[in-house]
């Protein structure tokens, strides 16, 4: 496969997407672009929440995205960058110290690495492996709020570093199903990250600002602030959630709830009228059966309420509760709901924007879609480390602590060898 081309893969609990880019020169100014010359969805087996529950499914989704992307692209796909979720992923603060040896006290970039080596010293939960060790500030001589500290003086460096980690058996499962299509992973990016990588700007990162991807079964959220990562965490609930409500609410079957839900819901109901009616047979119902539109509204902004109040709770985890000036950028397949980013103003009394993939450019319209925001955030991840220009804002470091990488090699080569 050329250099320049990154696929990004993203195994969700609703659908399987496949983004593929290729780097092109910038026309303003000449660095590197990303151009989506392929995205791909197909609905997904074998995943739940997340995490894989049936291999086999699992195995046959992923396959058939990836043909429709190699069909689509006219290119053979080899490698890419895999995004992990899921309610098993845990964060935690560490820091690293180290001295520095040198005669002339000069922070060189072995100084650094070894810094973050010492921070992955964390003591782990059992059975759980470290996904990325993300640098977030460095203190050299007690001097706090150091960005980059190669080629300043000193003697004392530490790092303060975010730990992400996810449950051993959950990345084996996921690693082996991609192993099981043929496709070599580049890494495992914690999908979060990469969606924002996708939807938001560095000045947003500085300012402060909330990612949510509302997929189907989980919520992720990821804060940053100064540039930096300050919380992540996975929520369990997600569209599907609505879905099951509007079925519940309506004594229906699953589907009609769903294609209610993209076609009538709102999470406005004081916008519906009272008398304003849907027949349930227009949906798939077997049987004539006239429902009220503003009684589906209600559903749905019940439990959207609900997903923006925990949303909620874990800004206030680490006091960022309405204190957020660049706000809420909301993404993922559900954040296309009617009403939605208004709700999302009243409870987290935030700005909130709808999150699509910036810094691209593409003639393929679903690469425009919120719900094509983490894939295209894994095609940028990997354009970011690959050209160490900003390596995901994390520079050459991230890419040397590939985590992925450091115990699938000999699980790569005994699954390559029983495949048929």
């Amino acid at each position: 496969m050329a250099e320049d081309i990154y696929v990004g893969l993203d195994i969700g609990s609703h659908a399987i997407r496949v983004a593929v880019g290729k780097g092109v020169p910038s026309a303003a100014d000449g660095k590197s672009q990303v151009h989506v010359i392929g995205a791909v969805e197909v609905p997904s087996m074998g995943v739940n929440r997340g995490t894989i529950t049936g291999i086999e499914d699992a195995v046959s989704s992923v396959s058939k995205a990836l043909e429709q992307a190699e069909r689509l692209t006219g290119l053979p796909l080899a490698s890419a960058w895999v995004a992990i979720s899921g309610s098993h992923i845990i964060s935690q603060e560490s820091r690293g110290v180290v001295g520095v040896s040198r005669s002339d006290g000069e922070i060189r970039e072995e100084d650094v690495e070894r810094a973050i080596e010492a921070a992955r010293t964390v003591a782990t939960p059992t059975n759980y492996e470290i996904l990325h060790v993300i640098p977030k500030t460095f203190i050299v001589d007690g001097q706090r709020g150091i960005k980059d500290a190669i080629g300043m003086n000193g003697i004392r460096l530490e790092v303060d570093a975010l730990i992400i980690q996810g449950l051993s058996s959950q990345i084996k499962n996921l690693t082996k199903c991609v192993y099981r299509t043929g496709l070599d992973i580049e890494d495992l990016v914690y999908s979060v990250l990469a969606t924002a990588e996708a939807v938001v700007t560095n000045r947003q990162k500085e300012l402060g600002v909330c990612v949510v991807n509302i997929g189907a079964s989980t919520t992720s959220v990821a804060v940053y602030e100064e540039g930096e990562v300050l919380h992540t965490a996975v929520l369990p609930v997600g569209g599907a959630h609505v879905t099951n409500d509007i079925a519940l609410g309506l004594r229906t079957s699953l589907e009609v709830a769903e294609q209610v839900k993209l076609h009538c819901a709102t999470c406005r109901p004081d916008e519906v009228s009272k008398k304003d009616e849907i027949d349930l047979a227009d949906f798939g119902a077997t049987e004539s059966e006239a429902v009220g539109r503003r009684f589906v509204a209600d559903i749905t902004e019940a439990r959207i309420e609900e997903i923006f109040q925990m949303v909620d709770r874990e800004l206030k985890k680490v006091e960022r509760s309405g204190m957020l000036p660049a706000g809420m950028v909301l993404t993922g397949g559900c954040a296309k709901l009617c009403g939605i980013l208004e709700i999302a103003k009243d409870v987290l009394r935030l700005p909130v924007s709808l999150g699509t993939p910036i810094g691209i450019s593409s003639v393929i319209e679903r690469a425009h879609d919120p719900a094509m925001s983490t894939a295209i955030g894994l095609v940028l991840w990997g354009q970011n480390v690959k050209t160490a220009g900003d390596g995901g804002r994390f520079g050459n470091i991230l890419a040397k602590f590939k985590g992925v990488d450091k115990w699938t090699s000999g699980f790569k080569k005994m699954l390559k060898s029983l495949k048929p």
